[in-house]
Formats: C-alpha cells, structure tokens, sequence
C-alpha cells in the first residue's frame, strides 16, 4: 500500500507565492509552513499487509519440515485458521452507523436516505469472540461402523455416491467406493516441493455394470471427484453366471501381480483381497474365491482383475473352442453328469491329440498351478493308535455310498493304506 499527498494546489486555494512568501493562510494569528511538506510517494509496508493471511496463519498453525523430523508439531493438524471475515458486516462495526450506498440503498422509494447512527449492539464482540472460537475448535467426525472404511475414517473402503450426471443421463443405481488415495510430492525448480493427490476409485450398479478410473488434482475432493466421473465414463459390461458367481476358475496377470481366481457355489461369500471384493460388489458378484501372488500393488491387483473378468467366456463359448461337450459334476446331484454345453460340431476320439489338455480347470488356467502349502499330517495321525481306529472301521469301505464316493474320487476302491502302501497294478491294468 503506498500513501500520497494532493497537491497544494487541492488543498490550499490561494496562489502558490504566498506560500512561499509565507503569508498567513486564515485571517486568524495561525500560521503554517508549508515548505517541510513533501510530494513524494510514501510506502506504508509492513509484516502483516505484504503477505496475505492465508501466509500468516501457516506461520503459526504449521511446523517445519525440519521440526516435523523431530517430532514436533504432531496436533498441528487440529488447529484450524480462523476466517476473521466471518461475522463482520459492511458498514457495521463499533459504531453502529448506517451508510447510504454500502451498508443500506441510497434511495428508498421516493426518499434519499441519509446516514445515521442506529442503536449500538452491546454484544457484538462476544458474538464475535463466541464465533471465532467455534471455528479453532477440533471436532473429531464420526462415522458409523457402516460407513467406515478398511482403516477406521480413512477413505479407502468408503463411498461417495454416484458419478455426477453427463447431459441428460443420469448413473441411476450407482456407487463408487475408493480403493486408493495418497499424497503424491513433486519437486519442481520454480515452485518447489509442490503436494498432488491421486485417488483410485470402482463405481457399478451390482448388476454387471463397473468401471475404475484415476484422479490426480491439488484437493483430496478434487481428485476423487475427478476419478469418480472417469469411471463413470469407462465402463463395462460383464455377464454374471447365475446372477451370484464367475462362469469359470481363470488366472490373470499384470506386471508382477498374479491372481488365480476360483468359481464358488451359492452361499459361500467373497474370500478375497480387499480391493478385489469392492470390484466384485461392484459388478454383482456374490460368490467367489481369489487369491494374489507376486507382487500386491493396489494398482496392479486391480487392473489384473478387470482383465480377467474380460477374458472369461461362456460354457458355449468354451464348447466351441474345444469342440467337445462340457459337462459339470455336482455334489447334489450325486455327481451325475450333466450337460452344460455342446458345440454344433463334436471331434471324435481319433481327432483329438494326445498332448492336447482335456482337464476343465488346467485350460482355463492357461496350465498354471497354484502354489499351495504342503499339508503335514495331523499329530494324531501318526501315533498308533489310529491305526487301530482305521481298521475298525474298514469294514464301512463295502457300503454302497463309500464305494461310490471312492470311485469318484480315486476312480476306483482303494484302501485307506493305498497312500502308504500303493496297491500294486495288474498287467491288465497297466
């Protein structure tokens, strides 16, 4: 802010040489010397009006970066900055006055209004004092059990509506939860250690409809917003068997990242990484089991996911590939063999080769095997006495029901010793 004088001429209206002549001014005995007067430009700058206040109040409410090492300034996160500005009204302040023009109209009707002074406000500043203090204060928000998200009232896991609406269309029946949001540091030569953030989030309508998309801004909100309407603007469609579960077991990949994902039946619930059961609430999924190997970059988990879900294909589509019938096994239906599809045209035994997979679960895992623990046996199990307990009931192994179960497990009868003791093969059977 700088000051400057009028000229003399503005103020005082008599010739200039009686100024310098020194002649009185009034007709009074006052006289006054103007020569010590100055015309030049006078700049009144100080601490508080040459940075703003959004400046002054990081000053005091912030620590710095060599500080924050140290430990220091840990609650300085719950001191908020006090809006000064709030409260106050144009024209009003100590003095209750009412000014034409800027706080009350110049005219009113057919009457020019004049400035007055209107009854003084006693309290005033305690309702300003009360104000002021209401906004230093830290409330902690709170957030039902419901609400919350993977990591208390943090936003990954939680939900922030549909996607705003494009044009007429609107994402009726949507909702987007957040899989990621972090706080990105760039160091730039002008600015300096400037702070983005990035927010990863899956929006659907739990009907076959899902999309993930990305969002990078200098506000939180800005960039969950930002991802929430570009997944609104990705999405896919993806068919639910059954309308609870995946049509087959299926392994996908992404970098590092390795995801083997099997088909469950109704009623079993998602056994899987986080993220991956946000996605499949997302689609409508109610059925699934997964589990990631490699690498567990939330990125990657969920992009090895997606592409998953989109090269999976139909019984029908399967049939047609192989062009053999697929048929599926049911424990309620006592494992009787039912047809789920056949293709238009079916390949002899002759046609197919020998090296060819005709195992279900090893072609659509692309032949990869799932690392699995190796499972020792039961302390109890290798003590004698359970020997004892097994050939007890030996004779059991003649019951129609066991016989049966054994065939479709082993294919044939075996005895319980088989592991320990293979059964030696007959020459027909070779």
């Amino acid at each position: 802010m700088a000051l400057k004088f009028f000229s003399l001429r503005h103020l005082v209206r008599i010739p200039i040489n009686s100024v310098n002549n020194q002649t009185p001014l009034y007709q009074n005995n006052i006289t006054h010397n103007l020569t010590n007067f100055s015309t030049s430009s006078i700049a009144c700058v100080t601490f508080f009006n040459k940075l703003p206040a959004e400046k002054l109040w990081k000053s005091v409410t912030s620590v710095s970066n060599a500080g924050a090492k140290k430990g220091r300034g840990k609650g300085a996160g719950r001191i908020r900055i006090r809006d000064l500005n709030r409260g106050q009204v144009i024209g009003v302040g100590k003095i209750n006055m009412l000014w034409p023009g800027l706080s009350a109209p110049v005219i009113r009707g057919r009457e020019l209004l004049k400035q007055h002074r209107l009854p003084d406000d006693p309290e005033r500043m305690e309702k300003l004092i009360k104000l002021r203090d209401s906004m230093t204060k830290f409330r902690r928000f709170k957030l039902s059990p419901i609400e919350r998200g993977w990591s208390g009232a943090k936003m990954p896991g939680r939900s922030i509506g549909p996607p705003d609406p494009v044009g007429d269309e609107e994402f009726i029946g949507f909702d987007t939860k957040v899989l990621q949001l972090r706080s990105l540091l760039i160091m730039k030569g002008t600015l300096g250690r400037t702070r983005n953030y990035q927010a990863m989030v899956v929006t659907g309508n739990g009907n076959g409809l899902a999309g993930f998309g990305f969002g990078r801004a200098k506000e939180a909100l800005a960039a969950l917003r930002k991802a929430k309407n570009r997944a609104g603007k990705k999405l896919m469609h993806f068919d639910i068997y059954n309308g609870h579960t995946i049509f087959h077991d299926f392994f996908t990949a992404f970098g590092k990242t390795k995801i083997f994902v099997q088909k469950k039946n109704e009623g079993y619930g998602l056994r899987c990484h986080r993220a991956i059961k946000e996605i499949c609430q997302a689609i409508g999924i109610k059925d699934m089991w997964a589990k990631v190997e490699g690498s567990g970059q939330l990125q990657h988990v969920v992009k090895a996911f997606f592409i998953g879900l989109l090269q999976q294909r139909t019984h029908q589509q399967l049939a047609e590939e192989k062009k053999l019938h697929l048929v599926e096994y049911k424990a309620e239906n006592a494992y009787y063999p039912t047809v789920v599809a056949s293709p238009s045209v079916v390949r002899t035994k002759e046609e197919i080769p020998r090296d060819e997979t005709l195992d279900f679960v090893q072609y659509v895992m692309n032949d990869k095997v799932m690392l699995r623990r190796k499972k020792f046996p039961r302390f109890y199990q290798t003590m004698p006495h359970y020997d004892i307990y097994l050939k007890k009931f030996e004779r059991y192994r003649n019951h129609e029901k066991i016989r049966h179960n054994l065939k479709t497990e082993y294919g044939t009868v075996k005895s319980f010793l088989n592991d320990k003791y293979p059964e030696a093969k007959s020459e027909q059977e070779a």
